[in-house]
């Protein structure tokens, strides 16, 4: 009998990777492939749409020869992606309107000052789980409708569509003929009512958003559609964001089972079952993922700056070449002499809140 494998796709924030999976959920093999971010003004972190891409499709079918197999060795492919990053594009064309806005950027930090002056928050947050910051999709959309022509006539007409990562990918896969997410990628727009499990007309009109831009939320696992750009014709069947997957992937699958992940960023979420826990401690309540009709949510902690730091270290300051090499410069001193890092780069996350922080 063939071996089956599952491809897996992983668009992070600094790099796409694709990963082969065996039956065993053992690591067949790896591929990787960073790609460039933009910083075109102070707080601002931009991603090229077609560089994700580009970057996304090159790994997966260079996983495939490390592996030595073919489409017809695989089962299916399942997408996690770097989340709340903003795209929007040509329905007709497949064109970006403009590059990526990235979960990090801060630009519309004034805006969400505007909603809190006009006591939003407490609406926004009783209805998505959120808090009212820059880091979620809806005030990074309604920044590209305000301050791109082209986008903002498009979506007049119809012609728009927003997506997360997951939805720019799984359009490219399947060549323009799907337009979807899935609960845990639409519980960080900013726009997804959570407790209803559908977008929400009262969010939108805030926003300034019409619903003709959003993609169809399905479950997190099913058969979305197909694709033939690796040979054969391979169904996409997962979707999840990247730090929901890690939870399932780490088999904090019951209630109180907590995950911790290090990467670009810090972010640690805790089970909280099939019924939403609001936190008092400025915890976000998030979708963990939904499969069939049933809905399982988290309580997430988000730190934005970790990982980052060193890339940044790295491409800015010229410290060193490698990302390696930074274990070993710190092992050459006893301790940091009382010197510490805030690294408030992009503001502070949880349980802060503070947009406007700067690491000193």
């Amino acid at each position: 009998m063939t071996t089956r494998y599952v491809l897996a796709l992983d668009q992070g924030t600094t790099s796409s990777r694709a990963i082969l999976f065996d039956h065993a959920g053992s690591v067949v093999a790896v591929s990787q492939k960073e790609f460039t971010q933009h910083f075109p003004k102070p707080g601002w972190v931009e991603h090229d749409p077609q560089e994700i891409w580009d970057s996304q499709l090159a790994v997966a079918k260079s996983v495939l020869r490390k592996a030595k197999v073919t489409s017809r060795d695989i089962a299916s492919i399942g997408i996690t992606n770097q989340r709340e990053t903003t795209l929007a594009w040509d329905r007709r064309t497949g064109e970006p309107f403009s590059r990526a806005i990235v979960w990090q950027d801060r630009r519309t930090a004034p805006f969400c000052d505007e909603l809190r002056a006009r006591n939003a928050e407490s609406m926004i947050r009783k209805k998505t789980g959120l808090v009212v910051d820059a880091y979620f999709s809806a005030t990074k959309l309604n920044w590209i409708l305000k301050n791109n022509r082209k986008a903002r006539v498009a979506a007049a007409k119809g012609h728009l569509a927003f997506g997360t990562v997951d939805t720019w990918l799984l359009w490219k896969l399947t060549e323009g003929t799907v337009h979807a997410t899935d609960p845990s990628n639409a519980s960080r727009t900013m726009m997804y009512d959570i407790h209803q499990g559908q977008w929400d007309s009262e969010l939108l009109g805030m926003f300034e958003i019409p619903d003709s831009v959003l993609p169809t939320v399905l479950s997190s696992s099913e058969v979305y559609g197909t694709t033939r750009l690796l040979g054969g014709s391979l169904p996409v069947a997962g979707i999840a964001g990247d730090q929901q997957a890690a939870l399932f992937g780490q088999m904090c699958t019951q209630p109180g089972m907590v995950k911790n992940t290090y990467g670009t960023g810090c972010f640690m979420l805790m089970n909280t079952g099939t019924v939403p826990v609001e936190s008092k401690n400025g915890l976000l309540t998030t979708v963990a993922w939904r499969v069939g009709d049933q809905t399982h949510y988290a309580l997430e902690g988000s730190i934005f700056i970790a990982g980052a730091v060193v890339q940044w270290l790295r491409d800015g300051l010229k410290m060193f070449r490698t990302s390696a090499e930074v274990e070993s410069l710190a092992q050459q001193v006893p301790d940091t002499g009382g010197v510490y890092l805030v690294p408030a780069f992009a503001g502070l996350g949880a349980p802060y809140w503070d947009a406007y922080a700067r690491g000193l």
